[in-house]
């Protein structure tokens, strides 16, 4: 498995180059980590934390000048441990301007199928008893059409969207829970099983709600530039059609503040540099952050996260 993986990193690698891209290194001790609420950030001392993401550094980038960048290295985030989760993982996160998001979704599956090639010789492999076809196209599914196949029709309004669920079986949720809370419950319990099909999944459309830091479609506001990609059952990928409004952002930053704070977690300070940044100016872009010990568990068909790294939490 670690010499596969080594292959996987050396094929990503490849890829980005052949693309005229730009490997960065960024900080990953930052005073201003990611403040999405379900987050619990790393504390490093002294009032610093280690990354959840590399993503308000490479956004800086971005307004700098630089237009293809990517980042492959360690992040950390709290609370996550599991046989699809590590604390200290491995991430890809890159970010193309004047790339719209089909076209990353493109990018996307050119990449996942590139490094299958290099490292199997072949698109075509079987993950924990079912084939799986890396190569593209991959299918794709709106958030809004898997609701409706879980029996939930969508809504923006967080009462509505409990009151439906339950309707579905979904439940008893809880009367204050908030729309991301209850919108996860569905797509863990009933989209995300159903996810599991030969080919890969694009999931995307996100409703509003769930925008987290990206742009709101321009001719539907109410759903998101945002996917996901699932195989084999794993969530392989996030992206974003990349919020580039500085007023905007700063909104969704404190809200998600006032969120953190009513859940009892640290409630950390934005990140002004980020949003300076974001007023300087950056492109259009899109932009995808990918776990490749995921990626590297479907190519040798582990079972377990923790066969993909040479120590296993409880080995370190």
């Amino acid at each position: 498995n670690l010499e596969l993986r080594a292959r996987a990193l050396a094929a990503i690698r490849a890829f980005f180059a052949g693309r005229d891209f730009l490997e960065v290194q960024t900080p990953l001790r930052v005073r201003h980590p990611g403040l999405e609420p379900h987050l619990s950030p790393l504390d490093a001392g002294e009032g610093w934390t280690l990354i959840t993401s590399p993503e308000y550094h490479m956004k800086r980038l971005l307004a700098a000048g630089l237009e293809r960048i990517y980042f492959l290295g360690p992040c950390w985030r709290g609370d996550e441990l599991g046989h699809q989760h590590l604390t200290e993982f491995c991430m890809l996160e890159w970010y193309h301007a004047y790339l719209g998001l089909d076209g990353l979704m493109r990018e996307c599956e050119e990449l996942v199928a590139a490094v299958a090639r290099a490292v199997r010789g072949a698109t075509t492999l079987r993950y924990q008893g079912r084939a799986l076809e890396l190569a593209p196209p991959f299918a794709r599914l709106s958030v809004g059409d898997a609701l409706r196949r879980a029996g939930v029709e969508p809504t923006t309004d967080a009462a509505e969207l409990r009151r439906r669920a339950e309707l579905a079986g979904l439940g008893p949720l809880e009367p204050d829970e908030p729309f991301e809370g209850i919108a996860s419950r569905i797509l863990v319990e009933r989209v995300e099983p159903a996810l599991v099909g030969e080919r890969p999944t694009f999931l995307h459309s996100f409703p509003a709600p769930l925008a987290a830091l990206s742009r709101l479609c321009p001719d539907d506001p109410s759903v998101a530039e945002r996917f996901e990609l699932y195989a084999g059952g794993l969530e392989l990928a996030n992206a974003f059609g990349e919020l580039s409004d500085p007023e905007e952002q700063r909104r969704r930053l404190e809200a998600d503040r006032r969120a953190r704070a009513a859940a009892g977690r640290p409630a950390y300070t934005v990140d002004e540099r980020f949003l300076a940044a974001l007023g300087e100016g950056i492109p259009p872009t899109s932009g995808i952050a990918l776990g490749v010990d995921r990626l590297v568990m479907l190519l040798c068909d582990a079972a377990s996260i923790a066969e993909t790294v040479a120590f296993a939490p409880d080995e370190i």
